[in-house]
């Protein structure tokens, strides 16, 4: 059945915004209102962990299926960067604050066969996306344990979330589990239930049909921190 998110996005109504400075304009994609709000978005339950047992596998186009455990990762080099952040239910919030351990860097460790061009992120609960692995060896790019200095919590995504901060933020999945490496490109769970499979803010690639431009408030009523 289809999911209908996206057809509830695209009749959304305006919604009240923070003003932005001219000299940050640049910044703010098309569409795209500023928050100094974190708002909490996920379907499904949040889902509760012992890191003693929690694990991180990696599989597909790969030379040898690897797991990780949480205290694995924990021994990989560390970095700290501030994103622009954006949804696709048209909020913004600036300068956010993570720490983790870049994508390319675990990546190093892994023997991924050359044919590997695209990757799925597989997360709790039944949740997938997909990115080409090209996106995935930006800079920036990041498997994020802490945000503004504390440990994600439950609500963002604790233990360890992705964050892919040059495309919607629903590529950026909450509990990740399972990085699959493919040969060829397939669609993850919003992908298939009608948002883009790109998903580029600054396009305004938000919807796989009719991208409607009609502002959307469905996150103000959210819960935020």
């Amino acid at each position: 059945m289809q999911h209908g998110k996206a057809e509830r996005l695209k009749k959304a109504k305006p919604s009240p915004a923070v003003h932005v400075d001219p000299q940050l304009a640049h910044r703010l994609p098309p569409g795209q209102m500023l928050t100094e709000r974190f708002p909490i978005l996920h379907e499904g339950d949040v889902p509760e962990y012992d890191l003693g047992t929690w694990s991180l596998r990696i599989f597909g186009e790969v030379e040898q299926e690897r797991t990780f455990s949480w205290d694995d990762l924990m021994k990989l080099p560390r970095s700290q960067q501030v994103n622009d952040i954006h949804c696709v239910t048209r909020w913004s919030k600036f300068d956010t604050d993570w720490e983790g351990i870049r994508f390319k860097d675990l990546l190093s460790l892994l023997n991924v066969k050359p044919e590997a061009k695209h990757v799925m992120i597989h997360a709790d609960q039944d949740y997938d996306t997909n990115l080409p692995l090209e996106d995935l060896m930006r800079d920036d790019v990041m498997l994020a344990t802490h945000y503004n200095g504390e440990p994600l919590t439950p609500k963002h995504g604790w233990p360890m979330r992705l964050i892919v901060p040059h495309l919607y933020f629903w590529k950026s999945a909450k509990w990740i589990r399972g990085i699959e490496f493919m040969r060829e490109d397939r669609p993850g769970f919003w992908e298939r239930n009608g948002f883009h499979n790109t998903a580029d803010p600054f396009l305004e690639q938000r919807f796989s049909g009719e991208d409607l431009p009609i502002p959307e408030d469905e996150w103000v009523r959210k819960e935020f921190d």
